[in-house]
């Protein structure tokens, strides 16, 4: 059967490959060397004016209406994966308090994970490849046989702003499992090849220090993508800096609330790039006015203040899920 399965699954993906392929026409070669006519063409200034396959930065987090952690404080929240699905994806919320441990992913390579004290706020899911990556992690709930590390690491190629043409096996076998072929069309544009030393060189002088360890990153994870055998860890050594990130931001302590344009408050703990807890309070009076709200993790980023740490993807996927719990909220409909 597993056999069987497996035979089904590299047919399908020879599929997929092949109508993306067709869809992209001749898109694919007249871009297989674009890191060496940027090279060529003293692309230096092309490259660096590039924008990043996913922009979000914290200047994009709207702090009015935010909330010091000690608000609600002394309250237990009750699981949020409890509360009914909505038909869109993401949970249909109630007034009350609700938390999640759920599935995250690291947006941000070259970058540090989560540090003691970072506060995190939410931001909008931002950039060329917003969209593109909101359907995968939608459509990942979809598909629990993806391993979660090989979605990371079809994150990272895509954020370090990897040509699909140039994915390895492995990589594309995850995009075309999680994508249609009209969806992997989303993943070509503004895409860039394996540059040159010499051409990382130049950018690196024009960049400040910050950017610098993102700029290498991405261009040794577009290496990695490219050569058809990385594996998880080889890219996580350049997506994840070593040691800690400078000191957080005092005026977003850990564990602030941010207002949700939609009413609500929310707030993010993350344990580590790949694990996130979010806690939802959402005020009585606002269920009486909007009625249909809900939340749906993918749409939203969480954003450290400390620009040194590491953006992070949420997901509807709960972890370590105990559904023989019952809410103690009650929820009208």
């Amino acid at each position: 059967m597993k056999t069987q399965k497996k035979i089904a699954t590299l047919i399908a993906f020879m599929f997929y490959v092949a109508a993306a392929q067709a869809q992209f026409g001749g898109l694919g070669k007249k871009i297989l060397d674009k890191g060496t006519e940027m090279a060529s063409g003293g692309g230096v200034s092309k490259i660096l004016k590039q924008p990043q396959a996913i922009t979000t930065s914290f200047k994009d987090v709207n702090k009015t209406g935010s909330k010091p952690p000690s608000f609600i404080e002394g309250q237990q929240p009750d699981p949020l994966y409890l509360l009914p699905k909505a038909p869109g994806g993401g949970f249909k919320l109630c007034a009350g308090f609700f938390e999640m441990t759920n599935k995250s992913y690291c947006l941000h390579a070259g970058t540090h994970g989560p540090s003691t004290g970072d506060g995190y706020m939410l931001a909008p899911v931002l950039g060329p490849k917003a969209d593109v990556v909101i359907l995968i992690l939608k459509n990942a709930e979809k598909h629990p046989e993806v391993k979660q590390r090989s979605i990371q690491v079809l994150l990272w190629a895509i954020v370090a702003r990897t040509r699909f043409a140039d994915f390895g096996t492995d990589i594309k076998l995850t995009a075309t499992t999680l994508l249609s072929p009209q969806e992997l069309l989303m993943l070509e544009g503004g895409a860039l090849g394996v540059l040159p030393a010499g051409l990382i060189a130049k950018a690196k002088d024009q960049l400040p220090p910050a950017a610098q360890s993102v700029f290498e990153a991405e261009n040794n994870i577009r290496q990695l993508a490219a050569s058809g055998n990385a594996s998880y860890e080889e890219m996580e050594k350049y997506a994840m800096l070593a040691g800690i990130a400078p000191q957080p931001d005092p005026e977003v302590p850990s564990g602030i609330w941010s207002l949700h344009p939609d009413g609500y408050y929310i707030r993010y703990f993350p344990r580590v790039y790949s694990v996130t807890n979010v806690q939802i309070y959402v005020p009585k009076e606002l269920i009486n006015t909007k009625p249909d709200l809900v939340y749906d993790g993918p749409k939203g980023i969480a954003c450290p203040a400390n620009v040194g740490s590491q953006r992070l993807a949420q997901t509807n996927e709960p972890l370590n899920a105990d559904y023989s719990k019952k809410l103690k909220t009650i929820c009208t409909p």
